[in-house]
Parts: structure tokens; C-alpha cells; sequence
């Protein structure tokens, strides 16, 4: 890796609440955070909570190659040339056997909006000099990290001021429904329901379509968890033999909508005052339509919103952290 102005500190955090989860994951979790060149001078930073993608973690964002420097690397340029306000990135962990858990609490998989809410964020405050209150305090994330971000800024008023959604998972009628399609195609190929479960339970994906059905085992696992002892836990909003959805089932699942919690605010999230919500005109799961929808729910609740549309589609879009952590920096500053 490209040598640093700033730093890399490894913290290895056992949680509390993601032992004995169900899918058996560890609960010892690798965390991951950044400081800015200017750490040592006897001044508080602010933070942003960078939740990885579908199928990453906090390494995710370390992660660069020689003509493609990695998101840490990239936003470290920034701050060293001044084109950015200095801050604390905080990278944690927050897979399952699925490959994530859309950073939720769900009895199938695991406390992880707790994790972050109730666990990471005392555990850097206690360690980092912090500016520890919501409005030194932003989430950033692409896809479900996106989700992640709006998710806990919706269900947990307080512990963020901004966040940012790079295409963010929103409008389940649009992004997820069509992938239930894909999903039975995916089962079809292993025989059953069960034999495709236990397939991605041993080996994970490793065939085309797999990596979709797998990302929409993990999204039901947090949408539609099933608290019974039948493996996986999880409800499924269609019938694997024909692919026709039960729609009273996908109503719950699209519950959990970021649009559709939205909708039903009157206010805006306490403490949440401005949002960046961008996608890829391209996006292959319509999710430069989720994002649009996400913008105009957080502007008629009064948040300060800078949406935008891209060029590309859902992958390779990384680089967008350059545009959003300043602004979301830059709307922390002037909250202080």
C-alpha cells in the first residue's frame, strides 16, 4: 500500500451482543481506523463509520492496487492537500456466513446495528480523540453500506448527523423484487431451496447468479428473519418452484425500505441534517431511481440533501468517496 501521511490503527473488539448469533459467526471482530496526518496536535476529530458493501469489511476500504488507489489512500491525498477537512474513518466488521448482514439487528444472523450503534461507536470514543456527539459523528457506505448508513441514521436519531449513500439499497419494489426471479433460477440449478442454502452455508458462491442469490439470502436474513429453529431463519417472499412472489410476505420485507420508513416521518430523524445520496445513471438494480426517491423523502422531511447522478452503473463507483466525505465533513464543521 502507498505509504500514508495519516495512519492505520488495528483494534481486534470482541462484541457482546453478536455472541452466540446464529449463523455462528465470530465475535471477535477486526476494526479497523484510520487518523489523519494531524492526530497528534491536541484537538478532537470527527468521525465517519464507513460500512462496506455486500460480501466486504473494513479491509474493504484498504484495499488498493497499483493503479487504483485504495479509498483510505484516496481520501488521506485529500486531507494531506487540503482539499479535505481532517477526520477519523472507522472501518468495521460487519459480515456473516451470508456475506453481510445489512448492518441490522435480526435474530437469523446477529445484533449489527446494535454492534455499531451501542459497541463500536464507545469503543473508539473511549480510545480516539473523538468528537464524541452526534454532530461530530457521519456513516458512509456503497450499496448496502448505503442502506447501512441510511438505516442507522433512520432507527438510531442521535448517533449520526450525515450520512452518505452511494447507491444505496431503497425502493425494494424496483432493486430487490427482480432479483427474487434470479434467485429461484439460482435454487433450480442446486435442485431445491435447502440444497442451495447448504451449498452457499459450505462454499459460498461460485458460479454466475450465485453471487445475487446469495446477496438476497443475506437482505431476507435481515428483512424477514423467521425466530425458529428450522436453519436458515429466514421467510421467503416467493415460491422457489415457480418464482411467483407471496406478496404478503414481500409487504414485510419492503418494511424495511429506507423509502418506505421515510414515508412515514413526519419529521426528519432527530439529529440527522444532511445527506449525499448519488448512484450510477446505469445501476443495474435501478438504484439511481432508489436514490431519487431517498432524496426527495429527506428533502420534504427538511434535510439538507445533495443529490447527484453519475455516469457508470452499480460496480466500480468507490471513487464517489472522493466528492461525498468532503461534503459530509464540511456539513459537520459547520454544525460545531
Amino acid at each position: 500500500m502507498t505509504a500514508l501521511a495519516g495512519r492505520i490503527v488495528h483494534a481486534r473488539h470482541t462484541s457482546r451482543v453478536l455472541a452466540s448469533n446464529r449463523l455462528g459467526d465470530s465475535a471477535d471482530r477486526d476494526l479497523f481506523v484510520y487518523l489523519p496526518p494531524t492526530y497528534d496536535d491536541s484537538r478532537r476529530f470527527p468521525v465517519v463509520l464507513m460500512l462496506a458493501a455486500f460480501g466486504g469489511d473494513g479491509r474493504s476500504f484498504l484495499d488498493g492496487r497499483p493503479w487504483s488507489p485504495s479509498v483510505v489512500q484516496r481520501f488521506d491525498a485529500l486531507v494531506a492537500e487540503g482539499d479535505s477537512p481532517p477526520a477519523i474513518l472507522v472501518m468495521p466488521d460487519a459480515t456473516t456466513r451470508w456475506g453481510g448482514s445489512q448492518y441490522l439487528d435480526s435474530p437469523a444472523t446477529g445484533a449489527y446495528q446494535t454492534y455499531l450503534a451501542e459497541e463500536v461507536v464507545p469503543f473508539v470514543d473511549e480510545r480516539f480523540r473523538t468528537i464524541a456527539a452526534a454532530e461530530g459523528r457521519a456513516a458512509a457506505g456503497r450499496s448496502s453500506g448505503g442502506f447501512g448508513a441510511i438505516r442507522l441514521a433512520i432507527d438510531r436519531p442521535g448517533v449520526v448527523a450525515a450520512i452518505a449513500s452511494h447507491a444505496g439499497d431503497a425502493s425494494f419494489e424496483l432493486s430487490l423484487r427482480p432479483m427474487l426471479v434470479s434467485t429461484a433460477v439460482a435454487m433450480a440449478r442446486f435442485g431445491s431451496k435447502d440444497a442451495f442454502v447448504e451449498a452457499m452455508r459450505v462454499r459460498g458462491p461460485s458460479a454466475p447468479g450465485d453471487y445475487d442469490a446469495i446477496c438476497v439470502l443475506a437482505s431476507l436474513a435481515a428483512y424477514a428473519p423467521q425466530d425458529v429453529p428450522t436453519f436458515p431463519h429466514v421467510v421467503w417472499p416467493f415460491d422457489p418452484a415457480t418464482a411467483i412472489v407471496d406478496e404478503a410476505a414481500f409487504g414485510h420485507v419492503k418494511s424495511h425500505d429506507p423509502v418506505e420508513r421515510l414515508r412515514a416521518l413526519s419529521t426528519a430523524p432527530a439529529g440527522l441534517r444532511f445527506a449525499f445520496v448519488d448512484a450510477g445513471s446505469g445501476d443495474e438494480h435501478g438504484l439511481a431511481f432508489g436514490a431519487a426517491a431517498l432524496a426527495a423523502e429527506l428533502e420534504r422531511l427538511g434535510v439538507a440533501v445533495h443529490h447527484e447522478l453519475h455516469e457508470g452503473g452499480h460496480r466500480g463507483t468507490a471513487y464517489r468517496f472522493d466528492a461525498s466525505l468532503p461534503s459530509l465533513l464540511a456539513a459537520l464543521g459547520a454544525l460545531r
